[in-house]
């Protein structure tokens, strides 16, 4: 499976990055390894995870899909075969989100010990804090890379303000620069990302790893009516299910009988071929779901199939 470089960094990394966010929530652990299993064996050995998952699902306190993924890597002994993100300032379980140094450095090291790794290969903001300056949060993370913890950084859920601050502050200071934006884009959702943190990326040579890619799982055509939305997943799907959400999985529907696969398939691609654009994330709970992958990387949408999904 042919790999590709993310932006400017020295990563190279699968065209369909896994989504850790189901280990240790929809996934018990042993469900978790026959998945990470599975994809690894298909050739897709980029795995996002963050320090909160999943800190939602009843018992839980953040951590756990870390921890499982760190078991996982040490049974396989495949360390230096996986690129693996993770990320920081969420604070799960607290109020308010925290970027501050002493912070990121501790969870960094608590990160590392449930990864049972030495090192973080993309490190994100997750979450931002608007009363810390950009300066310390970025001196925290020249701290981890001095230390040889982290090699690569990246921003999520963080302004456009804020990430050009960080940018600015990065070049004038001499500090790291973050180098990968992790921002919400799919069918259903892409003005923000397209008006206001493209032109970012694009001037900056930011690579760019989409969340969200399936919107929750809206666009696999799983949610075609009100009752389809009853279960965990209803609070994340029901801004999707509305007349245009309904039309986008109606073209899905269309394009994917021409060329034989699954309409996740087709969103997949969709963002692949997507200018900015370097990999979507997307997640599975079962190993059939995986075939849409697969069949992600092989079809070609046509120039008009591209602008027929808008």
């Amino acid at each position: 499976m042919q790999k590709k470089k993310l932006g400017a960094t020295s990563l190279e990394i699968s065209p369909i990055v896994f989504g850790g966010n189901v280990f240790g929530w929809t996934l018990d652990e042993k469900e978790s390894f026959k998945i990470l299993n599975r994809i690894f064996e298909k050739g897709f050995t980029t795995i996002d995870t963050a320090d909160s998952y999943s800190h939602w699902a009843p018992g839980n306190s953040g951590g756990e899909s870390e921890t499982i993924i760190g078991k996982w890597m040490k049974e396989r002994s495949n360390r230096n075969n996986i690129v693996l993100a993770t990320k920081v300032g969420s604070n799960p379980g607290k109020e308010g989100r925290d970027v501050s140094k002493n912070y990121i450095l501790k969870a960094a090291e608590d990160s590392l010990r449930r990864l049972k790794t030495d090192h973080i290969d993309l490190y994100f903001t997750h979450w931002d804090n608007e009363d810390t300056p950009v300066e310390e949060t970025l001196e925290a993370y020249e701290q981890l890379i001095q230390q040889g913890k982290v090699r690569h950084i990246g921003a999520s859920n963080l302004s456009p303000e804020r990430i050009s601050a960080s940018l600015k502050a990065a070049r004038e200071n001499n500090l790291p620069k973050y180098e990968v934006l992790q921002p919400e884009y799919n069918l259903v959702e892409k003005s923000k990302f397209e008006n206001q943190y493209r032109p970012i990326a694009e001037e900056h040579d930011l690579g760019v790893i989409t969340y969200f890619s399936l919107a929750s799982g809206f666009l696999t055509g799983k949610y075609r009516k009100k009752e389809d939305l009853e279960g965990a997943r209803e609070e994340m799907v029901k801004k999707y299910f509305n007349e245009n959400g309904l039309k986008k999985v109606d073209t899905l529907d269309e394009i994917s009988k021409v060329h034989e696969v699954s309409i996740a398939a087709v969103a997949l691609r969709w963002l692949m071929q997507r200018p900015g654009v370097t990999a979507p994330i997307a997640s599975a709970t079962k190993e059939q779901h995986l075939k849409a992958f697969e069949e992600a990387v092989r079809i070609h949408l046509s120039q008009e199939e591209m602008e027929k999904l808008g």
